[in-house]
């Protein structure tokens, strides 16, 4: 069993810019070669395909999330090393967080959003101190931390929100950063 684990939120699709593809597939082989247990949604499409596919190839131990509706559409990808099949989208993130103890936020739409607010949310109220990053490939997270910095400014948030994120530029920063939280 790998010491720690961490939890990959990323798109099931794979973007307009290769860099999204590159990236996901080298924070897979970064996750698995550094003895970590990969946690994502356990898609084989897209980034979440891209992970897990390099992680496995790493020979790295990886723990699948999907509730049952999503297996067709994200295909499940069934050769995991654990595969859980949940009921719906709310237990499948509470799974998928409880089996880690560190968030990467890969690029993504609408769910990675979701997954990423909540844990970001979560940190704020004190209930969990695990790092959160934000995987800043080609700038594509800019938009979201200037949001959260508008948020600040225009007080519907204490400044400390920002430091409950950390953005890395590189998957070989992101190893970096988690090395010094993860120990």
């Amino acid at each position: 069993m790998p010491s720690r684990s961490v939890c990959v939120y990323c798109g099931s699709r794979a973007g307009a810019d290769a860099a999204y593809m590159k990236d996901a597939t080298e924070t897979g082989r970064r996750i698995a070669r550094a003895g970590w247990r990969l946690v994502y949604g356990a898609g084989d499409v897209g980034l979440m395909g891209a992970v897990a596919n390099a992680a496995q190839q790493e020979g790295g131990d990886t723990f699948g999330v999907i509730p049952g509706h999503l297996v067709e559409w994200e295909v499940g990808k069934t050769d995991l090393t654990r595969f859980i099949v949940t009921e719906t989208m709310h237990e499948r993130k509470k799974v998928m967080f409880m089996n880690s103890d560190a968030i990467v936020v890969l690029p993504g739409g609408a769910g990675s959003l979701d997954e990423f607010f909540e844990v970001l949310t979560w940190a704020q109220l004190g209930l969990h101190r695990k790092p959160i990053l934000l995987l800043d490939t080609k700038g594509y997270w800019g938009p979201l931390v200037a949001l959260i910095d508008h948020v600040i400014q225009q007080g519907f948030a204490a400044p400390s929100l920002r430091d409950f994120l950390r953005r890395v530029d590189n998957p070989e920063q992101m190893e970096a950063a988690l090395r010094e939280s993860l120990g």
